[in-house]
């Protein structure tokens, strides 16, 4: 969980240039225009940037964390594999976002679903035989250490 709070600090740069370049490409002056696009735009960024690193083994944050993703045999990920596994990593958020969408709440009360839900998630991933993630056993992928070998 370390490894994912450190992502998310990473992809603050990351949300910064893309948020900018999307913004001077398509004249937006107000934070409410086109916020959708924008939110399109970010999915996209995201996936090309978590396909790219994963395909590749591991992101800044697995790197400092010493930990890759390989597919079940223990191989490098396919570009597809890599966006599979992308593209079911929402688990983590799509289900209380869409719970949001339908009953607005306060923001505090948006917290707690998005926090709760996670937890709930993280705790599900206790249930797997190889107590991973579920996104990762339907991608068919799963994390290991890479630790540096010592001499």
């Amino acid at each position: 969980m370390a490894c994912w709070l450190y992502e998310g600090m990473l992809m603050f740069g990351v949300v910064f240039i893309a948020g900018y370049l999307f913004g001077t490409l398509s004249q937006t002056r107000n934070a409410m225009d086109n916020r959708h696009a924008l939110q399109a735009f970010l999915f996209v960024v995201f996936g090309i940037y978590f396909t790219w690193f994963w395909a590749k083994g591991q992101t800044l944050a697995m790197k400092t964390w010493n930990i890759r993703v390989v597919d079940a045999q223990g191989r490098p990920l396919s570009q597809r594999r890599a966006l599979l596994r992308y593209l079911l990593s929402w688990l983590w958020f799509l289900p209380p976002l869409a719970l949001l969408a339908l009953f607005p709440v306060s923001v505090g009360e948006t917290l707690v679903i998005l926090l709760g839900w996670v937890a709930v998630w993280a705790v599900l991933s206790r249930f797997h035989p190889q107590q991973q993630f579920w996104h990762d056993a339907w991608a068919g992928t799963r994390l290991v250490s890479s630790q540096p070998l010592s001499r």
